[in-house]
């Protein structure tokens, strides 16, 4: 019996994802610059960011700019691609993981700017880095069911004010190597937004097809990483051994009803080349199918895989298989696959 969650979908196309990049770029080297002093004492060398992580650089937000914007821009550059008026739009999700606010939910904020209708439903999906994934699951099953025409799909992460405190705290002269290296996914982390619309397939057929997908819960390993607007307190180590244990089990589980072995791209959540590589070898992929955000962006939590589809939509054709590999705190997994 299956461990998985499992979900088909009949009749929802993806017809358009964007991605809109946060300006200001802040390199590892200049937060190991900040750094250098408490390295020196403790013993550390400077490049750890870029060499185990594989995070060269990371945005930020402007800090007189609400992150929330992003997700408008997003949104609105999202429907604009679909050609699809904010008027017939029946859902709209928000799935970021940072909010500025705890009520109410940023979706309402993003609804009211984008001018959608009174009719639009609006909430937020909150799931660690698989909330995006989690809520094109949802936007199809209403599709699917008749319910609306139109979901929109966004999510805009603003990781400045975590890692500004972060940083001033590792600065202290009395930080030790366990906060370093509780505090080290922090600072791999970084800002993005993307928008994804998705509409009935059989009304719009020149649209990608949602195919369908798996969830799986290891819900154990809740603890591994826990995270606030002030801080986030991983255990790097113990969240990698048992995020990848939980994808291989996902995908085991996943033979007996997806063939997923033979995608033309697999479109993952990035925490660090050591995660990428490390699944690639577990499941026997080429890691050349992996399309990279992380390098040049960091991790941008929930928006990961759909700024990472965004950005690596240009080189798809019709025809191509894609699977988005969601794998985030708490633990949990969800893979969608796409018919391009």
């Amino acid at each position: 019996m299956s461990g998985n969650a499992s979900y088909r979908l009949d009749n929802t196309a993806v017809l358009s994802v964007e991605s809109v990049e946060a300006p200001e770029v802040i390199t590892s080297d200049a937060i190991d610059d900040r750094l250098v002093d408490t390295y020196a004492r403790l013993g550390l060398t400077r490049g750890m960011l870029a060499s185990l992580a594989g995070v060269q650089s990371r945005r930020w937000w402007p800090a007189d700019e609400g992150y929330v914007q992003g997700a408008v821009v997003a949104g609105r550059q999202a429907l604009a691609a679909a050609e699809v008026d904010p008027d017939r739009v029946g859902l709209l999700i928000n799935a970021s993981v940072t909010r500025p606010h705890l009520e109410p939910a940023v979706a309402t904020q993003v609804h009211h700017q984008l001018g959608l209708p009174t009719g639009c439903m609006n909430f937020d999906v909150t799931n660690a880095c698989l909330g995006f994934v989690n809520a094109m699951h949802l936007a199809g099953t209403l599709i699917d069911a008749g319910q609306i025409e139109y979901a929109l799909v966004v999510t805009s992460e603003g990781t400045r004010e975590p890692q500004e405190r972060t940083i001033a705290r590792l600065e202290r002269g009395e930080t030790t190597k366990h906060e370093i290296k509780e505090a080290f996914a922090t600072l791999t982390v970084g800002s993005g937004a993307a928008a994804m619309v998705l509409a009935r397939k059989d009304a719009n057929p020149d649209g990608h097809t949602l195919v369908g997908g798996v969830s799986r819960a290891g819900t154990a390993h809740h603890n591994l990483c826990i995270g606030s607007m002030e801080e986030m307190k991983t255990d790097s180590g113990a969240l990698y051994t048992e995020g990848l244990a939980l994808a291989v089990d996902t995908w085991k589980d996943a033979k007996g009803e997806f063939d997923w072995e033979e995608m033309d791209s697999y479109v993952a959540h990035q925490t660090s080349i050591v995660h990428i590589r490390g699944l690639c070898d577990s499941l026997g992929l080429d890691m050349d199918r992996f399309p990279l955000t992380l390098i040049e962006h960091g991790n941008t939590a929930s928006a990961s895989v759909p700024f990472t589809l965004a950005q690596h939509s240009p080189n798809l054709s019709t025809g191509d298989r894609v699977l988005l590999m969601g794998i985030g705190s708490g633990l949990n997994t969800s893979f969608a696959e796409l018919a391009w």
